[in-house]
This record gives structure tokens, C-alpha cells and sequence, in this order.
């Protein structure tokens, strides 16, 4: 039998801009999910506006600068600590998030967000995690990047002729990159004590944390072996899952297999515990890394193949016809060739004056204008097909057609909002010296990470630390490091009135009950409370603890009179320190604090 030789698999080594570039796609996809993600910490942020931020409330102006503030740290929200104030500069950084969203002057909004986000973080610490610590970092190195490439107002309006690169390499790619790798790898090397090393027991001391703890947390303690799975199996994806980005050999599977580890990391720690929005800039942080072999397969898989035979004709009286066909293309990932002036055709032409719109050509003849030609635009998008069958709904049909009619009447609001946009060229590589400043910002960064894990041999120099905090670079990855705490509780606040009545204040005034709450997490109003009451436990948060009691007492007082005001009140923590091998604890009853509202 005669032997045959099969030649092996030969793979071509990855670029460097496969190792430390990013394509333009995911960068979008990054810009879109940040945006988002400041919009709805906005949102949860906003009904605490003047407990949180004003004068009023838990953190007044003048013991921030005086007590706790590091004088390299700044704020635009210091300016003023009236609540309209606030409030306006909230709406301003809305504004700029939906500017961001939607990739409108892209470069600027994210240089305002990030601004207006540092300065929030700035003007209350106590209420940060650090998933508020990676979305201000991952929105810093965005202003080095060109977030805004692609699916985007810029993109549909560029000028330039010359078609888009689909990735780039560049000091920002390279920072980006480095940035969220060093989150991993420095809360890995941070986990030092024995519950992760050595008996694995971190993970199961983690979710007898009542104050994040899910209704699936209990559900999980059930199972120990599991538990010191998840222990062993976080430590090493932080450690070495990371390295995966950059192997030189079929890098876009790994590359795609890293993303995947990561967002299913993040999406089970979000069912068994409560971190904000923690996991969720986590997750976006890693889609970023899509490579651009994973946006190809996509388009293919999902794009219409009879598309390029498809036109849309424009009238080219008015270039706001054409700019709005434009902007429809980007967003509904439909190719910008479509587009086509309609004195290429006279028929053609003729039809749109008479309709004072656009019209859709098919490959069978067929001809679609005004609102039946966005339906049917909507029907060659691979993203927003099933809103086909919602456009054809006969209520959403009269309205829809209302509104292109407005779009097409040039006297209409958004008729001349988008007749004042401009085409702009998109510039995708950044100058050299945003390449040499993104790198030293990442020296900086690097050298305060290896201070966090040892400052005797990584001091910080005067320069790095006064840069790293004008700019909010500074960072320190130590979640659940080096070991989860083993302190944990719930707080009641016994409150007496002046007519005698007592309450719980933590309750808004309902009976006092020391009894443990069936699921504590759920006590605390949202996660910036929570992360505040977890701080004020701690003995070096202790100063804080009299100006929470001050704003008890205003807020209280503010909204009753007479015999119904408080007059004293003590702040409980009920401690209770998880025990090992599932033994039960004692609980202590803790106070903290004495307050007296008139004194």
C-alpha cells in the first residue's frame, strides 16, 4: 500500500497590528457601549442628585476640600453646591453621551464626557466602585482612538473618498489593550492570602457577603466543590487569560475565545453578586478585542446578498436629501454605495421632484418612497430586519409617514438640524505626538499598578503621581484582594422624634426591627448607597460618618415639623463575620455612631 503524505497546516504568524491594533468596528462598538453605559449610570444617578452632590447633602463642599479632597484633584461640580446647578451639569453630560452615542464630533463629546465623568467622580469618592474607576479609564484612552470610524454621524458624513481602513495600531490601541489587561493581571497578583492559594475558600467567603449577595448567592453556596472551582478557575483567567490576546499563531480564534472567557466571567459574577456596573464595563471592555476576521464572517453571514442591487436615489437639488439617506445607511449597516444621486437617471429624477422624498429601486423594478422605502431599507439591514414587522402595523405606518414627511419638508426641525451638519474628513491615525502621549500615559499607569503591589520597590514619582491624578489615571485593582472581607452585617438606625416616637431612620421612619433582613443587599435604595454604608463601616472612612448623621438630621427635619422632627439617633452596624465550613455566626451589635440633631 502505497503511504501518502499530507502536507501539515501551515498558519501565518499575526501581524503586530493584529496583536496590539483594534479594529475600527469594534472600536464602535466600544464607543456605543461606554455611551450607553454613562447614560444609565446617569439615569440611576440623578434621583440622589442632592443627597450625593449638593450642599445638602452626605458630602458638603466645605469638608470635601477640607478633610478629604487631595488637593491634585478637581471638579467642575465643586463650582457650586446648589442643586440646579448640579442638575445642569448633569443635563450637559446627558447631552454629551448622546452626542458620543450616536458618534456626532466624536473626538470632542468624548473629551467632554470623560471630563464631565472625572469631575462627578471627583466630587463624591465614597460612592465609586471600580467599575466607576475602569469606565473613566476606558473613556480616557478613548480620546486617543477613532471611536467614532464607523456606525456613526461622522462616518456618514465624511468627506473623504478614499474608503476606511478596517483596524489601526497606534499609541492608543497599544494603551487601550495594556490598560484592560492590567485590570486582570494586577487583581490576580493582589489576591495574595490563602483563602484564593491555598484552600480555595474565597469564592464561598465572597458570596456569604450579604451586601452584595444575589437571591442566587445562597443558591450557590450549596455547592463547595464548585465553589473552590470558581476560586481556582477566577484566579487563573485573571492571570493568564489575558496572554491569550496576543498569540502569534490563528490569533483571531483566540482572540474571539479571550472576549467570550471574559464576558461569561463578568455575566457570572453578576448572578451571584450585586457590583453595579461593574460587570458591564467589564464586558465592554473586552469587545473591543472582536478582531477584524469576526466582523467579516458577521457581514457575511447577515448581509441581504442581493443587496448591491439595490439603489437609492436622492434628489441632488439639496444635499440635506442626500445627508439624510446617508445617515439612514450608517445606521441601519446598509453600504454607502447605495446611495446615488438621481440625475443619473432623469425617470428617476422626475418621480422624486413630484414626491419631494427618496426612492428605493429594486433589482425587479419595483419602486419604494417615503416611508415604504425606509421599511423597506430596514428589510436589507441585518440588525434592525424585525422592525419590518412593527413598521407595517397600521398605526405605526400613518405615524411613520407623518414623520418623513416632516423630514422631507425643508422647513421642518430636524429638516434643518440635518441640513446644518457638515461632511468632515475622518482622521483614523492619530498625529505622533498622540501616539507619544498615550504610551507615557502608560508608563505612568504602569508604574502607580506596580506601586499597588509593592510601593518599597515601585515608589511613585512626584511627576506620575500629580499627572496620574490631575488626568484620573489612578487605579488600584483590589477586588476581593487579598481576600474578600469576612465583616459583614446590616445597619439600623433607632432615631427618636421630639414628641418620643422612635423609628428607623434607614427604614425612612418605619418601626425599628433588629432582625436580619432576608436579603440584606436588597435594603440598601441602589448601589451607590450601598457602597457608601459599606464605607462608612470602615474605620478609615470614620470621619465620614458625622456628616451622614448631619444630613439625616436636614433631611429629616426638611420634611417635618414640629414634635415630628428628630432629634437624636444612633447608627448600628450589626456585625456579622463569616465563619468557615458553613458554620453559623454570632451577630454583635455595633454602634458607630451618636447623633443630636439640635446640639
Amino acid at each position: 500500500m502505497n503511504s501518502r503524505e499530507y502536507p501539515l497546516p501551515t498558519y501565518s504568524p499575526a501581524t503586530r497590528e493584529q496583536l496590539f491594533g483594534l479594529d475600527l468596528r469594534s472600536l464602535a462598538l466600544f464607543r456605543i457601549g461606554l455611551a450607553l453605559i454613562i447614560i444609565v449610570d446617569l439615569i440611576q444617578r440623578f434621583p440622589d442628585l442632592k443627597a450625593h452632590y449638593t450642599d445638602f447633602g452626605i458630602l458638603p463642599r466645605g469638608p470635601l476640600i477640607e478633610q478629604f479632597l487631595n488637593p491634585w484633584l478637581w471638579s467642575l461640580h465643586l463650582f457650586s453646591g446648589n442643586v440646579l446647578f448640579q442638575g445642569l451639569l448633569f443635563t450637559v453630560a446627558f447631552i454629551c453621551a448622546i452626542a458620543l452615542l450616536v458618534g456626532y464630533r466624536t473626538q470632542l463629546f468624548t473629551i467632554l464626557s470623560w471630563v464631565l465623568l472625572a469631575s462627578l467622580h471627583s466630587r463624591n469618592n465614597m460612592i465609586l466602585n471600580a467599575g466607576d474607576y475602569e469606565l473613566r479609564l476606558l473613556l480616557f484612552w478613548g480620546i486617543f482612538l477613532p471611536l467614532g470610524a464607523y456606525y456613526s454621524v461622522d462616518n456618514a458624513l465624511n468627506s473623504e473618498s478614499k474608503p476606511l481602513s478596517k483596524s489601526i495600531i497606534s499609541g492608543g490601541t497599544i494603551a487601550l489593550t495594556l490598560q484592560v489587561c492590567f485590570v486582570y493581571w494586577f487583581t490576580g497578583i493582589l489576591k495574595s492570602h490563602p483563602m484564593w492559594w491555598e484552600d480555595g475558600s474565597a469564592v464561598y467567603y465572597a458570596l456569604n457577603i450579604d451586601q452584595l449577595a444575589t437571591p442566587l448567592s445562597s443558591f450557590m453556596l450549596q455547592f463547595p466543590k464548585l465553589l473552590i472551582f470558581a476560586n481556582f478557575a477566577t484566579l487563573w483567567i485573571e492571570l493568564l487569560a489575558p496572554f491569550l490576546l496576543f498569540v502569534p499563531i490563528k490569533n483571531s480564534f483566540f482572540r474571539c475565545s479571550t472576549v467570550f472567557i471574559f464576558v461569561g466571567l463578568h455575566i457570572g459574577f453578576r448572578f451571584g453578586l450585586v457590583l453595579g456596573l461593574f460587570p458591564y464595563v467589564c464586558i465592554v471592555s473586552w469587545l473591543v478585542f472582536l478582531p477584524s476576521d469576526f466582523w467579516d464572517w458577521l457581514t457575511q453571514k447577515l448581509q441581504y446578498k442581493q443587496i448591491t442591487s439595490i439603489k437609492i436615489y436622492y434628489n441632488p437639488d439639496s444635499s440635506t436629501y442626500q445627508k439624510i439617506l446617508y445617515l439612514l445607511s450608517c445606521f441601519l449597516f446598509l453600504p454607502r454605495e447605495l446611495v446615488i444621486s438621481a440625475k443619473t437617471k432623469p425617470e428617476i429624477y422626475t418621480a422624486i421632484k413630484t414626491s419631494n422624498s427618496w426612492l428605493l429601486l429594486e433589482d425587479k423594478g419595483n419602486q419604494y418612497i417615503q416611508f415604504q422605502a425606509l421599511i423597506y431599507m430596514c428589510h436589507l439591514s441585518p440588525i434592525f430586519r424585525p422592525l419590518t414587522l412593527v413598521f407595517s402595523l397600521p398605526i405605526i405606518t400613518t405615524i411613520g409617514k407623518n414623520k418623513c414627511a416632516e423630514l422631507n419638508n425643508i422647513n421642518s426641525n430636524i429638516h434643518q438640524l440635518i441640513s446644518r451638519l457638515k461632511y468632515r474628513p475622518i482622521q483614523v491615525y492619530p498625529a505622533n505626538y498622540q501616539n507619544i502621549l498615550a504610551l507615557l500615559f502608560l508608563a505612568f499607569v504602569l508604574i502607580w499598578n506596580l506601586n499597588s503591589i509593592s510601593p518599597e520597590i515601585f515608589p511613585i514619582p512626584k511627576i506620575v503621581r500629580a499627572t496620574n491624578l490631575i488626568l484620573r489615571l489612578d487605579q488600584k485593582w483590589s477586588m476581593f484582594a487579598p481576600y474578600p472581607s469576612v465583616e459583614d452585617g446590616w445597619y439600623v438606625i433607632p432615631g427618636k422624634l421630639k414628641n418620643g416616637k422612635e423609628i428607623d431612620l434607614f427604614k425612612n421612619g418605619k418601626p425599628v426591627i433588629w432582625d436580619k433582613p432576608l436579603l440584606v443587599s436588597s435594603t440598601y435604595p441602589n448601589e451607590r448607597w450601598r457602597k457608601y454604608m459599606m464605607n462608612i463601616w470602615s474605620k478609615r472612612h470614620a470621619a465620614h460618618r458625622l456628616y451622614y448623621g448631619k444630613y439625616l438630621c436636614r433631611d429629616w427635619n426638611s420634611k417635618h415639623q414640629g414634635q415630628e422632627q428628630l432629634d437624636t439617633f444612633e447608627i448600628y452596624f450589626m456585625l456579622e463575620k463569616t465563619l468557615p465550613n458553613y458554620q453559623t455566626p454570632e451577630v454583635e451589635k455595633v454602634m458607630i455612631h451618636r447623633h443630636y440633631c439640635f446640639k
